[in-house]
């Protein structure tokens, strides 16, 4: 059994369609300016018809397999982070690991919304020392096609990404996940659905179009209990790793709206210059968005060996997380 795991490598992928706010604007008749000044958000990207869920993916991960520098038979688990599979059934996972070559891999989905990652993290941070092997997490969604383009309160908000990261064997016990907290909260599970598409209510052709697409009930209340949920699982996973916010190198928050990680920082007292943003170009791809912000960080300032990173999300369902992970 290994000790502890170690980030291996980081990758990321967003399509090709670049989307600015002048465009979501003229199209919603807002004002200029008015999405970044509410959200923070400058553009995003939009898939194409042609692309697909499991490209996305794929891309992302052939990113993080050549960063990390190892052999693909190696990992030994794929697990695929989204809200948008290519299909209700079969899972994305195995078509994932499929064409990515991993012969010696198991795979599967998870439905987490915008905590999905850590979600995955978690599990594969347990297989890794449980098993001493190599865990390729992956976070990707195509969230344009799922919102509904006359619902301002999704319209400006959502993107499509995918992020990845390869979770390896280590056996220094000071490195990997120190402290980590999962919580979920299903008295809030209406604030943000897609209502129909499960089997609860099957797509049918008598129903509206939009019963297909998301909806987001009360922005503010999904904006303070995002704040809450960060606040409180991140206080957590500090105290359980026994870290201060001040050892923070850096902090990674889902990037839902920059409104709510500063909030967050402002109750956790974290510097602001610590903090890993992609929002302002990418947009809020759900789960993607932390590892698509490792990736991104990692690129202009490698991420070294013991830097004491603070990842945290909260999404829908109510689902949150938060981990303190050092390098």
């Amino acid at each position: 059994m290994a000790r502890s795991s170690r980030f291996l490598g980081f990758g990321h992928a967003v399509p090709g369609r670049l989307v600015t706010n002048a465009e979501i604007e003229h199209s919603l008749q807002l004002e200029e300016g008015w999405i970044q000044r509410r959200t923070g958000i400058r553009s995003r990207w939009w898939a194409s018809p042609k692309d697909t869920l499991t490209g996305l993916a794929v891309e992302a991960s052939e990113a993080a397999i050549r960063d990390a520098d190892i052999g693909r038979e190696s990992i030994a688990l794929t697990l695929l982070a989204t809200s948008t599979p290519d299909h209700l059934l079969p899972p994305s996972g195995p078509l994932l690991a499929h064409r990515l070559g991993l012969t010696n891999s198991g795979a599967v989905d998870l439905a987490g919304a915008c905590a999905g990652f850590l979600y995955a993290l978690v599990l594969a941070d347990s297989f890794v020392r449980a098993y001493d092997k190599r865990v390729l997490v992956v976070a990707a969604n195509i969230l344009s096609r799922r919102i509904n383009p006359c619902e301002r309160s999704t319209s400006v908000l959502f993107a499509d990404a995918a992020g990845a990261v390869i979770l390896g064997p280590c056996e220094n016990p000071e490195q990997g996940v120190l402290g980590a907290d999962l919580i979920a909260d299903g008295s809030l599970y209406d604030l943000i659905t897609i209502p129909a598409g499960g089997s609860n209510l099957p797509f049918a052709s008598s129903l509206p179009p939009e019963s297909t697409l998301m909806r987001m009930l009360d922005g503010r209340e999904v904006f303070t209990q995002a704040v809450k949920m960060m606040t409180a699982c991140s206080n957590r996973a500090m105290s359980h790793a026994k870290v201060m916010p001040s050892d923070l190198t850096r902090f990674v928050p889902h990037q839902a709206n920059t409104r709510i990680f500063e909030a967050v920082c402002g109750n956790l007292d974290i510097d602001v210059t610590r903090v890993v943003r992609s929002i302002e170009e990418f947009g809020n791809s759900s789960a993607a968005t932390i590892p698509l912000s490792l990736s991104l960080s990692n690129e202009v300032n490698r991420i070294a060996a013991g830097e004491t990173l603070l990842l945290a999300a909260a999404g829908a369902g109510m689902t949150g997380g938060a981990m303190v992970f050092r390098t």
